[in-house]
């Protein structure tokens, strides 16, 4: 998540606030959260919690696949967490400064599978729009695009091919075949 550092303690703060909110002090205990699904992820994302200072979360248990629901401030833009798609429950907060810095963040990785937006500005949501590439775009929600079937869901580049969800999902998976047939003469 990028952000600019005037912001980043509070948003911080508020993440934390919100993971306590959804699980309760202990998430380990809550029936509704989940765990990773094999310890290959597993050890994969723990190697990931060292990539900030984890402002909620970094617990984790090996032996039941538990990793808390993580908060990393104070992450690099170069850190490991930076350099993949995650797929688990850490969430980094870079700052930028500013939107130009953000775009160039954004456009100098591999196109991320989703980019969410916060912001009440047109102007800024136009220049994300386009000036960035990337899967789908949700402009104040996170996730939301994934829920709507008349949407398609997919990435571009290192993030996949096609998308999915109704008609999209039979076009990803059919072939149109040209057909150009002019008789002879």
């Amino acid at each position: 998540m990028l952000t600019d550092p005037e912001t980043a303690p509070a948003l911080a703060e508020a993440l934390a606030a919100a993971v306590e909110g959804l699980f309760g002090a202990d998430p380990a205990e809550h029936p509704e959260y989940g765990r990773i699904v094999n310890e290959r992820h597993f050890d994969r994302l723990t190697a990931l919690l060292g990539s900030g200072t984890a402002v909620t979360g970094g617990a984790h248990d090996r032996e039941t696949k538990y990793i808390a629901p993580t908060v990393l401030a104070d992450v690099a833009p170069d850190a490991p967490v930076m350099g993949e798609e995650i797929f688990g429950p850490i969430l980094p907060l870079v700052t930028v400064d500013g939107l130009d810095e953000a775009i160039g963040f954004i456009n100098d990785r591999d196109k991320p599978l989703a980019l969410y937006a916060f912001t009440d500005s047109p102007a800024v949501r136009e220049r994300l729009l386009a000036e960035t590439s990337s899967g789908g775009v949700g402009i104040g929600l996170p996730l939301a695009h994934l829920t709507v079937s008349d949407l398609p869901f997919g990435g571009v580049g290192e993030s996949g091919m096609g998308s999915y969800h109704g008609r999209y999902s039979l076009e990803t998976f059919s072939h149109r075949k040209a057909v150009l047939d002019t008789p002879l003469r």
